[in-house]
């Protein structure tokens, strides 16, 4: 005999089944059917999706953010006093409007660039009250994302194996910079560190140089976008078996990845790797930024014919049929000579008068811009790249948009970052349908905002 738990954990199984697309007619004729009556056919492919972000920092809330700009409804849930940790990491800050009621620097530019598309939930888990809200909104989530160490959340019973109990067709993703198991699990991971520990900073910086950060967190960033990927594949795979699954996402595994043909190249030579080349590159030549007048440009000389392209357009045809250039591996032989004598004609333009000369010949070449300059890019700006929005009590500010570009669904900057704890009565109210008075007696506590 089914239990009445047993009961609802099959039902609320089925349903899941039913809102992942089973590849089933009789599913596929329900959802062919809704999908009729929709007037708009530009649906976000994540949209009828929730997701309970309980991250911080960049890495968890890069990842919630792209599973918000395809649709789904995301619930920031934050400590009701300090917020994120980025709220308070400035300036600049996108200061408050005067009449706007709000008191101090203003919102983040940091907290802003990786949590538009989200409501935010004021709540403290220190209390039983804040647990048993996290406890109902995972029982209505689809997807939980976590950044705290190993172990944390199992004192507050949020750990995986008990919210899989509430709701068996929980995707719980975790977030961290070693991973659930290993020997450095228990180890605090910022980016930077990952970043030294797994090899990125030893291959980032000039030749003769000392190793370097990249000049943004992109461990944290890759690993959001591993995350954000693996999400996705969790939920067409329940929708095949009706189950969630845990996923342990750890900054250190994606760094490792992500060092891509570098690691595949240590792996079959069983050498050593070759340091840092700057932006110059091991195997090709010409293959880097050379100085101009005012600035730099790229060129890449990847093949003998786009060496060509260079030589014609420094004026320099003879280069061509040099013994010492004529083909890749001799010119990587005479790096320095062949780097030399093109950087002497670069420096004698304007990194703009280049650009016109080498307009349209085919050739892989660039500026070497600013953060600026790139937001200010024609491209850039053609592309739809840079969005300006109301903040309710900032006004407008600019945002960088979302960059993927779909034929049928217009994943767009809906909604602008929230301030803390902006949506909490909304959420307890229209999600978990509690009275007011209950609300106001949960702020009194301390356990929400």
């Amino acid at each position: 005999m089914t239990s009445p738990l047993s009961a609802r954990l099959i039902s609320r199984a089925s349903n899941q089944v039913l809102k992942d697309n089973v590849s089933c007619s009789a599913v596929y004729s329900i959802r062919r059917r809704r999908f009729a009556n929709v007037a708009d056919a530009m649906t976000l492919p994540l949209k009828g999706y929730k997701v309970l972000d309980m991250t911080r920092v960049l890495a968890g809330p890069y990842c919630t953010q792209i599973l918000g700009d395809l649709g789904a409804e995301v619930i920031k849930v934050e400590h009701p006093i300090k917020g994120d940790d980025t709220r308070h990491w400035g300036p600049p800050y996108a200061r408050y409007i005067d009449g706007s009621g709000r008191e101090g620097a203003g919102e983040s530019a940091y907290f802003i660039s990786v949590n538009r598309n989200k409501k935010s939930l004021g709540l403290s888990f220190q209390h039983k009250s804040g647990v048993d809200i996290l406890h109902k909104l995972a029982a209505e989530s689809d997807v939980l994302v976590e950044n705290y160490l190993p172990g944390t959340l199992k004192k507050y019973n949020l750990d995986y194996d008990t919210l899989r109990k509430i709701n068996p067709g929980l995707i719980y993703a975790s977030i961290t910079g070693y991973g659930q198991t290993g020997p450095y699990s228990n180890r605090a991971g910022y980016d930077v560190m990952v970043e030294a520990e797994m090899g990125l900073m030893h291959i980032t910086g000039s030749r003769d140089g000392p190793p370097v950060k990249v000049g943004v967190a992109v461990t944290d960033l890759t690993t959001g976008l591993y995350t954000s990927n693996s999400i996705m594949a969790a939920l067409i795979a329940r929708g095949k078996s009706g189950r969630g699954q845990h996923i342990d996402v750890a900054l250190s595994d994606c760094q490792v990845a992500t060092l891509s043909n570098l690691a595949s190249s240590a792996l079959i030579s069983g050498e050593k790797d070759e340091g840092r080349w700057g932006t110059a590159h091991p195997s090709i030549v010409p293959y880097r930024s050379y100085k101009t007048s005012d600035g730099d440009i790229l060129f890449g000389g990847g093949n003998d014919r786009l060496f060509g392209l260079i030589c014609d357009g420094l004026g320099h045809p003879e280069w061509k049929t040099d013994p010492r250039f004529e083909i890749n591996t001799q010119r990587v032989a005479h790096r320095e000579d062949l780097d030399s004598l093109i950087e002497s004609i670069t420096k004698t333009k304007p990194t703009r008068e280049w650009l016109e000369v080498f307009e349209g010949s085919g050739l892989p070449y660039s500026a070497v811009n600013d953060i600026q300059g790139t937001l200010n890019h024609a491209h850039v700006l053609a592309r739809d790249m840079v969005e300006e929005m109301d903040h309710e009590w900032c006004g407008p500010i600019k945002m960088v948009n979302t960059p993927i570009k779909f034929s049928e669904s217009k994943p767009s900057i809906r909604s602008v970052p929230p301030v803390l704890g902006q949506h909490t009565d909304e959420i307890l109210r229209e999600i978990l349908g509690l009275s007011e008075a209950h609300i106001e007696k949960l702020k009194a506590e301390g356990a929400v905002k």
